[in-house]
Parts: C-alpha cells; structure tokens; sequence
C-alpha cells in the first residue's frame, strides 16, 4: 500500500507533481507561490517558482525586472548604484551623479576612490603635489594659490628658514582617521603660529558606492515518494 504525500496546506496529493520544501514541509506550487512567494519591486506580481528572485536589501525582483531605471539595461550579475531606492546602471549613475574630477574633469566612477577637499573632488592618481608630481594620499598637504603641495616639498619650495639653526620651520602634521564605513578620512590642523605659514590640510577619502545584488534559492521540483 503507498503512503500519501500530500502538500502541507491544502491536502492535494503531491505524487507525480512539482512541489517546494519549506521547514520541512511539502507544499504544491500553487499554494507555496500564494503563501510565500516575495512580490517584484517592480512589476508588484508575485515572483514565482519557475523564475529567479533576485534580492537586495529585503527587495526582491524577477530576474527580468531587474534592471536599469534609466536605460532600462538589465543589471543581472552586473555591478549598479540606487538612488532614491532606484537602480542604476553604474553608467547612468557617473553620467547623473557622480563627481567630476578637478583636475583632469573626468568622471569619477562608482566603485573608484576619490579625494574631496573644500567642495573639490579628484581622481587618487590625479590628486598631487604640485612640485613633486607624487600622489598625496591621505597625507597631509598645503594649498596655496589653487595649487597643492606636499609638505616636504612646500618647505623646500616656500618655508622660511631660522636665521641661528638655518633650518626651517617644520609643519603641524596629522595622521588619517578610520571612519565607521572603512574609508579613510583625516581631520585638518592648523599650523604653527608663525607669520609666513599656510593651512596644513588633509584631504577625506570616500568610495563611490558599487553594490552586487544575491539571489534566493532556485525552488525544488520533484515528484511523490513511494514508501
């Protein structure tokens, strides 16, 4: 005699048909799909066993719903940036919203580090010493006359030196910060009091967002047991 395998919820025999696990549980499609299936962001239809539920943040989409607000590209398996709980196209995102760098007016790409100082934004690579050429990082560095320099290099070039030691004056430095997201930041100093010295600053470094999006377990087919 064969023993009934029957979904959990309604009671119909599952023997010869798809269903899904769930706790241990059977159920049929239709029952799992009407009690437990997530509804898309974008089309609000329940997503269904035989589609991909593609999650981000508690939000879920079918696999051909997932796409690029603007260009309406599909973002499946592809890097994107939100704004305003909207997905974009990393693309679409640097052309509406990302920095321009200062100095070489490029866009600064999601994903790219970038240096920020008084409302101005670079590339890493194109934030510089003016003198030097070298890279500044997150060392700390002097402005002066919209030019940027390192403090090395600020001392050879512009520092006073004293009239008994003949050395110069050395500036106040600072050490980068850890903020909370893991980007790198550093607060600014001033100087010593002295009349020829500049602002010693240090730039805030900041990644543009770049996201991934996981999706859920592919839903389980099988036919009925027979014990």
């Amino acid at each position: 005699m064969t023993e009934r395998y029957d979904c959990h919820y309604c009671k119909e025999s599952l023997f010869g048909k798809k269903y899904v696990l769930r706790e241990e549980n059977p159920y049929c499609v239709k029952c799992y799909e009407s009690l437990y299936s997530n509804t898309c962001e974008d089309c609000k239809k329940p997503i269904g066993c035989n589609t991909r539920d593609l999650s981000y943040k508690d939000r879920h989409w079918h696999e051909e719903c997932f796409q690029c607000f603007q260009c309406k590209r599909s973002l499946v398996d592809k890097p994107f940036s939100t704004k305003d709980d909207q997905l974009l196209c990393t693309e679409c995102y640097s052309n509406e919203y990302s920095s321009k760098c200062h100095e070489c007016k490029k866009t600064i790409m999601p994903g790219s580090r970038k240096m920020e100082h008084k409302g101005n934004s670079w590339h890493e690579t194109c934030f510089t010493c003016q003198r030097c050429q070298q890279p500044i990082g997150t060392k700390s560095f002097i402005p002066k006359e919209n030019q940027n320099f390192c403090v090395p290099c600020y001392e050879k070039q512009f520092a006073m030196q004293c009239v008994h030691c003949k050395k110069v004056w050395v500036a106040v430095s600072t050490s980068p910060l850890k903020s909370v997201s893991g980007t790198m930041t550093a607060s600014t100093v001033g100087s010593a009091q002295s009349p020829w010295w500049a602002e010693v600053s240090s730039p805030s470094v900041t990644t543009s967002c770049a996201l991934s999006v996981a999706k859920t377990s592919d839903w389980q087919a099988a036919s009925g047991r027979r014990i």
